[in-house]
């Protein structure tokens, strides 16, 4: 299966006053394509900080990050901006939208920094993905007019709108209800099980449960990982009780 992004020794560290505080010490990663990872771990683990480094969206100190035999560090601003546009897709806990634009809008505007296409093409494929994550008549909604999970919905058709290879999510579901969250996580599934990675940050038991692989984090490191079989909608007791077991094995 081939790697889509690989992370070699990545070495993070932030000034804090007069310290220097490492976030990420020696991290090594590798995410395949079609692989649905979640990572997991306590508060200030690094886990959002190592995602952010994966996805380009913030430098690291020394290491390297590939993606398609490119290493992000080397690569000029613009050069990683095209990449993260046409190779990935983000999705945060909160989606961060224009209040002045309806919900279509919302979801084109980030593709429209593409001028070979037409805004027809653009406008067509989004309804496409509206109607396919089920908000397809609430395309001239205000974004005050939907509701939390379903503004998630619409920040996942704007992640998808330029095929990425892989999906980045910083807590997707963090900030829904726990039915909103599993139609979320239902509708992520699908997307994966269409051919796009995906990895997400997750505090979230039943979240992590639902995707193949596990990295679990702590103080910095990966300490462990675990792996199960694409997630079928069985047995999510089951695997719950064996993440909680992990997480109590290796003391997080």
């Amino acid at each position: 299966m081939k790697k889509i992004i690989i992370g070699e020794d990545i070495v993070k560290a932030y000034n804090e006053g007069d310290e220097k505080h490492t976030v990420l010490k020696q991290v090594s990663v590798e995410i395949k394509e079609n692989e649905f990872v979640a990572i997991m771990g306590p508060s200030g683990s690094g886990k959002s900080t190592l995602m952010f480094a994966l996805s380009g969206m913030d430098s690291i100190d020394s290491g390297k990050v590939i993606l398609e035999d490119k290493e992000l560090s080397t690569l000029k601003d613009n050069e990683l901006s095209e990449i993260r546009r046409t190779k990935m897709g983000f999705i945060f806990q909160q989606p961060t939208m224009l209040k002045n634009l309806n919900l279509l809008d919302n979801i084109l505007l980030p593709s429209m920094v593409d001028h070979n296409k037409k805004v027809k093409e653009y406008s067509e494929k989004a309804k496409s993905l509206m109607k396919k994550v089920g908000i397809a008549e609430l395309e001239k909604r205000d974004i005050t007019q939907v509701s939390g999970g379903q503004l998630q919905r619409a920040g996942i058709c704007r992640a998808l709108m330029n095929d990425p290879e892989i999906i980045f999510g910083d807590e997707p579901t963090g900030a829904l209800n726990s039915k909103s969250a599993l139609e979320i996580m239902d509708i992520l599934a699908k997307i994966n099980a269409d051919g796009t990675a995906i990895l997400l940050v997750t505090h979230d038991v039943k979240i992590a449960a639902q995707t193949e692989r596990i990295i679990f984090m702590s103080d910095g490191k990966v300490i462990s990982e675990l792996k199960s079989s694409k997630y079928n909608g069985k047995e999510i007791e089951a695997r719950i009780n064996r993440i909680t077991e992990k997480m109590r094995e290796i003391g997080i």
